[in-house]
């Protein structure tokens, strides 16, 4: 799995993960964040937490006022299930991306168009909350991965 590509465009500067003060908590970012347009009143949403912490951490939940519910799901064997949550494993990475786990939102309030940003409130196991301003694509966005 390549995942150095997402890693590199999530989290930028920062400590050394080997210094003494990063031991014991999780230290979360997020980044790359990206929603595709919707054509239905459900969309995904992608995007990469990066932890430069000494402890796993979990996504649990997610929330946002555009949709009436908002789900975690994983893919296993090429099929789309809702998880309960996702590790996001210490001095690593949880990526969601198209055709693996991902963010669903149900029951959009309103289809959101290419330029707004949809606000969702990221909820772990052990960190406080994160609000993520997420930007709409077009609805054939590709991330560019890699340089």
């Amino acid at each position: 799995m390549a995942l150095t590509g997402a890693l590199t465009l999530a989290g930028c500067g920062g400590s050394d993960p080997d210094s003494p003060g990063s031991g014991g908590e999780a230290d979360l970012s997020v980044g790359s964040a990206y929603m595709p347009q919707p054509v239905s009143d459900m969309a995904a949403g992608f995007l990469v937490i990066s932890n430069k912490g000494g402890a796993a951490d979990q996504l649990t939940s997610v929330g946002s006022d555009a949709a009436g519910r908002v789900t975690v799901h994983e893919t296993v064997d090429g099929a789309m299930q809702e998880a309960d949550a996702l590790d996001i494993p210490a001095h690593g990475s949880l990526v969601l991306e198209s055709g693996g786990n991902h963010l669903m939102f149900e029951q959009l309030k309103q289809r959101p168009k290419q330029g707004q940003k949809v606000s969702v409130e990221l909820r772990f196991a052990h960190s406080d909350p994160v609000t993520v301003e997420i930007p709409v694509k077009p609805a054939t966005y590709t991330p560019k991965h890699g340089h």
